[in-house]
């Protein structure tokens, strides 16, 4: 097995989390999570060599996913479906079972646009406002005004 092959499996063990993840926010169906997901396997891979080590590998790794999923998401035109934990904090007023809560952000995520899903999903991931500039080549001030008005715009949504 060669070094890069040992490397790109360390970082599918480290960082598959990360990477099924933000592939399930973007996928429409099963299937289409399968590809996604074998897309940004493959753009991991195919981009290893050329690493540099200027950013964390988390960050790289973060760039690539959510490049190939908005990519992948303007070739298709398809809106998502996610499940995210944190968004339930956005509001403690649900006055639904558990699951039912999940269906409703599900519902309330899939109607932004690919882009404010990007950016509500890095924030859900607790990713510093910096690191969110650096992945999106965003001002800094821009990501905090986007993501407030994400979650006033997702708040809003449920009423």
């Amino acid at each position: 097995m060669t070094l890069l092959e040992i490397e790109f499996e360390n970082i599918i063990r480290e960082y598959g989390g990360i990477i099924t993840k933000i592939c399930y926010s973007f996928a429409y169906d099963a299937d289409e999570f399968k590809d996604l997901r074998q897309e940004v396997l493959y753009n991991i891979w195919k981009g290893l060599p050329h690493f540099q080590n200027k950013s964390k590998l988390s960050t790289w790794i973060y760039r690539v996913c959510l490049n190939s999923c908005i990519t992948f998401q303007r070739k298709e035109k398809k809106f998502q479906k996610v499940s995210m934990d944190a968004l339930l904090n956005l509001s403690d007023d649900f006055e639904t079972p558990e699951l039912e809560k999940y269906e409703v952000i599900n519902a309330m995520i899939k109607k932004l646009g690919y882009e404010d899903r990007a950016l509500i999903l890095m924030w859900l991931d607790e990713l510093s406002y910096e690191e969110i500039s650096n992945l999106t080549g965003l001002n800094r001030n821009t990501v905090a005004s986007r993501i407030k008005r994400i979650k006033e715009k997702l708040i809003k949504m449920k009423f």
